[in-house]
């Protein structure tokens, strides 16, 4: 059995948002995604994948659609498949989430 902590996920770059992968299979991924402040994922679509934003640390702009929401630790939001979405920490703090998408489009 792999174990984790996600407390361990904590690596921050101060030139672009910095992923940590934390588990993959071929058919879903589970990542960190750790932004310094005024870091972003620009907005982006999966064809076929659905992808889950749950927010660790600090908090953040989730859009989905043309949906904009800010959210802060505990909570979440899906992005369906062929639904444009992004994330902007435009909170002054730092900002990890844990994301997960399936199926693995890699």
């Amino acid at each position: 059995m792999n174990i984790v902590n996600l407390g361990d996920f904590r690596g921050f770059s101060d030139e672009k948002m910095k992923k940590h992968h934390v588990f993959s299979t071929p058919r879903f991924f589970c990542d960190v995604y750790c932004f310094e402040a005024g870091q972003g994922q620009k907005g982006h679509v999966h064809a076929d994948e659905d992808k889950i934003y749950l927010v660790l640390e600090g908090c953040g702009m989730f859009r989905v659609g043309d949906q904009e929401h800010v959210l802060g630790v505990g909570q979440g939001t899906l992005a369906p498949a062929g639904e444009e979405h992004a994330v902007l920490n435009n909170s002054g703090a730092r900002l990890r989430v844990l994301v997960f998408m399936a199926p693995n489009p890699s």
